[in-house]
Order: structure tokens, then C-alpha cells, then sequence
């Protein structure tokens, strides 16, 4: 059995508070890290079609190549905005690796159940250069919220974000256990 990390016992635990009737009309003001929360979600959402590209096909869901590249990338964006790169390449390693377990729970559905698998290939080349724009867009978003970050409220406020982002976008229990995964790095010790 798998501990819970801080972050994912706090977003069960927000999640229940905000489950509760009459609490919503009392919940605080959306979280500062909502667009880091957000940005992930929807650099996650890309995983099934990377999946469906990939699926019934010889290329594989890990690609380090590729990854290097991503990382190479924002690390390079992170340095250009003043960010760190160290950084940039630890929470995009997460993401990395949460796209990847969305990827390999797609197969995993697709193979015990056929009949769900996709029909249809999207082009990988154009779901990359969509990814490329979410990592743009989360890179500037973090160096954005260093300050939020680095803060002891960060976790409990991105546990926030991540309920906002459920809430609103209505993931199916392997998106948001990913989404979890994806933001592990988001805050600073």
C-alpha cells in the first residue's frame, strides 16, 4: 500500500470539505497556483491523444529521447524568464511521468477492453507542438508564482487549485490521481 504524499492527503481532504453541502457558498477565493493546477490538467488531457498515437503501433509510451528534449526546452524557457532550470525539469518530470501513467492506464483499458480502444491516430507531430504551447504556458506560469511557491501555504493552496480544476473539468479517477502526480514538485521545501 502506498503512503499518501502531503499533497494527496491534503487534496482528499479538501475535496471532502468541499464535498460537504453547505460549504461550497463558504469556500475561499480560487487558489493562486489555479493556473499551474489547470495548465497541468491540460497538458494531462494530451496523454490520451498521445496514446491513441502510439496505440497498436511499435512506438513505445516511454520515450526518453523526446523527454530529454522537453526538458532541454524548459529548462532553457525557465533560464530565459529568470527561473530556475533545476526546477522547471524537476516539475516537468513529473509531468512527464503523469502523462505517462494516463498513457499506460489507456492501454490497459484498451487491451482488456477492445472495443474502447480508438478508432482513428492523431497526428503526434500536431499533439506535440500542442504540448509545446501548454509547456510554455506552464513554464511562465510557475516562474509567475515562485513567490506562492515558496511559501508554507503552498501545499494546502495547491490542493485548492487541484479541487478548483476537478470541479470544474470533471476527470475520471487515472486523470486525477495523474493530475496529483503531475504537481508533486509544484512547491518548494
Amino acid at each position: 500500500m502506498r503512503i499518501p504524499t502531503p499533497l494527496t492527503a491534503t487534496v482528499i481532504a479538501a475535496a471532502a470539505l468541499l464535498a460537504v453541502p453547505g460549504t461550497a457558498a463558504a469556500a475561499p477565493a480560487p487558489s493562486p497556483l489555479r493556473p499551474v493546477a489547470s495548465l497541468a490538467a491540460e497538458r494531462l488531457a494530451t496523454a490520451d491523444l498521445v496514446a491513441a498515437a502510439k496505440w497498436g503501433t511499435t512506438s513505445p509510451i516511454d520515450d526518453p529521447a523526446r523527454e530529454q528534449q522537453v526538458l532541454d526546452s524548459v529548462a532553457a524557457q525557465a533560464e530565459q524568464l529568470g527561473a530556475d532550470p533545476d526546477e522547471a525539469r524537476r516539475v516537468f518530470r513529473d509531468q512527464i511521468e503523469a502523462n505517462k501513467i494516463v498513457q499506460r492506464g489507456l492501454f490497459a483499458r484498451w487491451t482488456a477492453h477492445p472495443e474502447q480502444a480508438p478508432t482513428t491516430k492523431p497526428d503526434l507531430n500536431v499533439v506535440r507542438q500542442t504540448i509545446n504551447r501548454i509547456n510554455t504556458d506552464l513554464v511562465r506560469t510557475l516562474a509567475g508564482t515562485t513567490a506562492e511557491r515558496t511559501t508554507p501555504a503552498c501545499a494546502p493552496e495547491l490542493a485548492v487549485a487541484v479541487v478548483e480544476v476537478h470541479h470544474e473539468k470533471h476527470p475520471d479517477l487515472l486523470h486525477t490521481g495523474a493530475l496529483v502526480r503531475s504537481l508533486v514538485s509544484v512547491c518548494r521545501d
